[in-house]
């Protein structure tokens, strides 16, 4: 697709706190209310008498839908209104929101918890992007400056407080009221907005909207989420899992077919000849990835050690308050050192919080210290890393390809979420089911305290441990493809 970057505006509008305020209340809709399943998935699972396995789905759906569709939901905005698209992402928050919070028990409660959560997902992608355009179109200067700073406070400080919000929730009012608040919240957010002039690109040329890409690529994606998360329940040699990794490959075969050679591929795989960005790229999926921390911490604190899941929440507060209070400081140590340093520090204490984590061994006292010290650097880490990683992305692309660069950079993130989680999730839930780890780590390591949850906290050193290698082979990654030293815009 071929679009200048020149936008149509009201001539004269500017950017008001209640237009400003209301996307971010989008914004939050997605980040604080949807994300709190990471916390209360076993709480909903018990009260909806579903299966782990089905929830594991629930979780990690969102942020799939919403990376598959981010890129071109982002250029549809552009082509027939940011606004209008914003609203579009309201509604669809309340119809997704509304769906889980009225989910029955039993039978039927997958039938509204996938597509609610999938909603949710879709949201997210028609906010986010078309949020951050108006933005760009409707404030300048140090004006500019203030509301991408609150909106990322709004993305970033929400994921942070997400478990600790949804545990509180759960604990004091019901589980089911935290996506009532959050359909209350768009309907809001959705009244803010209304109004406010339109914004698009002008576009020059021709625009296609590149449907095979698209449904290839989703099929491929929820094939492979699917297996990841229900492969140990069918079965690995089963016909049912076979089947769904013959339609992963069959389809991201065809996808990458179908994009190789298209001027309108929604991904534009020319980018990835700039070295410097595919590392940056990668190594933002990878740590999104350990998201997967999150379920499994959260999780193995309730299920072994009966901690509530307003408790579980109150030990990541250090990450929501170090996230937020340090972002600012990536930024500095970017303009200081350049990209790789940051990025590589950042990726280094993201590895050390989940050491701490994994010292699954301890008693629960000693672990709750551990896990408030992970959760902080945790925080540390990601905030070290975020600014200069974005900047390495999109610094070293030329100008007329940081829009769609800036896109498949954000799908990476909510793409390696989804499946960070899956997978954590997956090797937590099937290692714990099966009663045991394998033998030899109790050779190597002695576990204190109750035996009765041994394989709950066996199980969960794996996942964490898994974690791990993916924040090695992010750092791999930024150390084969970022220079030293500042990068020079293209």
């Amino acid at each position: 697709m071929t679009m200048t970057l020149e936008t149509q505006t009201a001539a004269g509008y500017r950017g008001t706190d209640r237009l400003l305020y209301g996307i971010i209340l989008g914004v939050l809709a997605f980040w604080l209310f949807a994300q709190t399943t990471l916390n209360i998935g076993p709480t909903m699972a018990s009260d909806l008498k579903i299966e782990t396995s089905v929830m594991n789905i629930a979780i990690s759906i969102t942020a799939l839908f919403s990376g598959i569709f981010i890129v071109v939901i982002g250029g549809l905005a552009d082509r027939v209104g940011r606004v209008k698209v914003v609203q579009w992402g309201f509604a669809l928050n309340i119809a997704g929101s509304l769906l889980v919070g009225l989910a029955p028990t039993g039978a039927l409660a997958s039938t509204f918890l996938m597509p609610g959560r999938i909603c949710q997902g879709l949201s997210g992608a028609f906010i986010m992007p078309a949020s951050l355009a108006l933005v760009t179109a409707y404030w300048d200067g140090a004006g500019r400056q203030r509301a991408i700073s609150l909106w990322s406070i709004g993305s970033w400080g929400g994921s942070g407080f997400a478990a600790l919000f949804g545990g509180l929730m759960a604990q004091n009012v019901g589980w089911r009221w935290i996506f009532f608040g959050s359909a209350g919240l768009s309907l809001i957010g959705m009244l803010m907005v209304r109004g406010t002039p339109e914004s698009r690109a002008r576009g020059k040329g021709h625009y296609h909207f590149d449907t095979k890409g698209i449904l290839t690529f989703m099929v491929a994606m929820v094939a492979l989420q699917v297996l990841a998360t229900q492969g140990s329940t069918f079965g690995w040699s089963s016909p049912a899992t076979l089947g769904l990794l013959a339609i992963t490959v069959v389809f991201g075969v065809v996808f990458l077919r179908a994009e190789s050679g298209n001027p309108d591929a929604f991904v534009d795989f020319k980018l990835f000849g700039n070295m410097v960005y595919t590392g940056a790229t990668l190594s933002n999926l990878l740590l999104n990835g350990v998201a997967g921390i999150l379920i499994v911490s959260m999780t193995l604190v309730q299920r072994g050690g009966n901690m509530t899941a307003q408790q579980a929440g109150m030990l990541t507060l250090g990450y929501a308050i170090s996230i937020v209070v340090f972002i600012r400081v990536g930024e500095k140590l970017l303009q200081h050192f350049g990209p790789r340093k940051p990025m590589i520090w950042g990726s280094l204490i993201v590895g050390m919080s989940i050491l701490l984590l994994m010292q699954t061994q301890v008693m629960l006292g000693t672990y709750e210290i551990l896990a408030v010290v992970a959760y902080t650097l945790f925080g540390l880490g990601l905030a070290f890393y975020a600014t200069p990683s974005t900047d390495a992305a999109l610094a070293s692309l030329p100008a007329d390809q940081t829009g769609s660069g800036a896109g498949i950079y954000k799908m990476a993130s909510s793409l390696g979420a989804s499946f960070g989680v899956a997978v954590s999730a997956a090797v937590f839930t099937t290692l714990s089911a099966a009663g045991a780890a394998p033998g030899w780590i109790e050779g190597v390591i002695t576990f204190l305290g109750r035996q009765d949850n041994l394989a709950v906290r066996e199980a969960a050193w794996f996942a964490l441990g898994v974690n791990l290698l993916v924040v090695v082979a992010a750092i791999i990654s930024i150390v084969l493809t970022v220079p030293k030293g500042k990068l020079s815009r293209q």
